[in-house]
């Protein structure tokens, strides 16, 4: 026997000598095979999958296009070693060479799949170990000696037992629905996407309902599967309730006005509202908030319950047309008519400005020093805000006012001076 066989007899992987060394190395073999597999599968079927992800998915594909290629490949990997590792009663040490080929392959499959759904790194590496530390138990002598050390680390709580194994099954348990839930969410999404009966807001209500379905379902399956009796919440019922009433009633309430505001369409993603001092177009509407983006580029999140009690302006509710007044004034020797027409022209030529409804020239009012006109014009884009047709129309006027004579009056104060005598016979003059 050759020290290296001597050593190995030692810790017990080798207990018929050259035929235990032969079949690891046949086992090794077929472990190389089985990765060369894998890597040919992820190389060949990974993009042509990948696009097609993408193509059915569409948006919601973003975190999985381009893993697909990867997750082919460790999940082909991991099948065949997992195949290999029970198609033979193999001797220890070819089960040990198995059993870290297999554990690693399907670790990498678990961090590929837990970062798709963009699970926090810790969390998808925490599972891959376990993942890893489990296989290569089961491969070189099953997973009881572990369970059992992982069980005597704890302690009893009445008729329950919490321990280090309790906490790992409670993980991996959390993890997976999460995963699951996420997974499920988005082919949700795409399901409602494709549906063409419903309108932007009446699929994202559907995906928000389906959404917390999909919660409660899940919690009440991870209850079931961790084996915890129901009626042992029975008693913290009514503690939740005052919690929900007093800790939470805000956050309650911001989630049931969220609903009730994408079932009633009063507001919807794309509108443009004008809230207190917040003014922008609603981005999207989530369970807590709705998020308004305003012309300066801020993002100002707004308590859906601020939306049902307070005074909102929508721009876009019923029609996207929008009036603007621009006020002008022309000096009164001016030729009216002219100025009205050249009023008419620049409004017109305008980018922004329809031309139906059509523009309209009104004088409001003579004014102290001048005639005081209001430009009103009609825009279909007030996302774009009314500070640029403004400006863009003033600018026209300011030039064809120059072109043509009309002046723009300024202020003007007349002062006169009056001499007030004074007793004695002397004058003093005052303004």
């Amino acid at each position: 026997m050759t020290p290296v066989e001597a050593w190995l007899a030692d810790i017990g992987l080798l207990t018929r000598g050259r035929y235990d060394l032969i079949e690891a190395a046949v086992a090794f073999g077929f472990v190389m095979l089985s990765l060369l597999a894998g890597h040919i599968a992820g190389r060949w079927l990974g993009p042509p999958l990948a696009e097609t992800w993408r193509t059915r998915i569409g948006e919601h594909a973003e975190g999985f296009h381009g893993r697909v290629a990867t997750v082919v490949r460790h999940a082909t990997a991991a099948l065949l070693l997992a195949i290999l590792a029970r198609a033979w009663p193999w001797p220890p040490l070819a089960a040990l060479g198995i059993g870290i080929a297999l554990g690693a392959a399907a670790a990498a499959l678990v961090v590929q799949l837990l970062r798709g759904v963009h699970l926090a790194r810790w969390i998808a590496w925490t599972v891959a170990a376990l993942v890893f530390v489990a296989l290569l138990s089961q491969s070189v002598g099953g997973l009881q000696p572990i369970t059992d050390t992982l069980d005597a680390i704890g302690f009893n709580v009445g008729r329950r037992r919490v321990s280090l194994l309790a906490g790992l099954t409670l993980l991996l348990t959390i993890v997976v629905l999460l995963a699951v839930v996420r997974i499920a969410n988005r082919a949700v999404g795409h399901a409602l996407a494709q549906t063409r009966g419903l309108d932007a807001t009446q699929r994202l209500l559907a995906q928000k309902l389906a959404g917390i379905a999909l919660l409660i379902a899940a919690f009440f399956f991870g209850i079931d599967a961790l084996g915890i009796d129901l009626t042992t919440f029975a008693v913290f019922g009514g503690a939740f309730g005052l919690a929900i009433g007093f800790g939470l009633q805000k956050t309650v309430g911001n989630l049931i006005a969220g609903i009730i505001l994408l079932m009633d369409r009063s507001i919807k993603p794309g509108d443009v509202i004008a809230v207190g001092d917040s003014f922008g177009w609603v981005n999207k509407i989530g369970v807590r908030a709705v998020s308004v983006i305003t012309r300066e580029g801020k993002e100002h999140l707004i308590p859906n319950e601020i939306l049902m009690t307070q005074e909102v302006e929508n721009w876009s509710f019923s029609d996207r047309n929008v009036r603007v007044g621009i006020p002008v004034k022309i000096a009164y020797d001016s030729d009216v008519a002219l100025a009205e027409r050249l009023m008419m022209r620049a409004a017109t030529e305008s980018s922004r400005v329809l031309d139906t409804p059509a523009p309209a020239v009104w004088m409001t009012s003579f004014g102290d020093y001048a005639l005081e006109y209001e430009v009103r014009v009609w825009i279909s884009d007030p996302e774009g805000g009314i500070g640029s047709v403004k400006a863009d129309v003033l600018k026209r006027l300011w030039t064809l006012f120059g072109d043509h004579g009309i002046r723009i009056p300024v202020p003007q104060r007349d002062v006169r001076l009056v001499e007030v005598a004074k007793p004695g016979g002397q004058a003093q003059g005052s303004a």
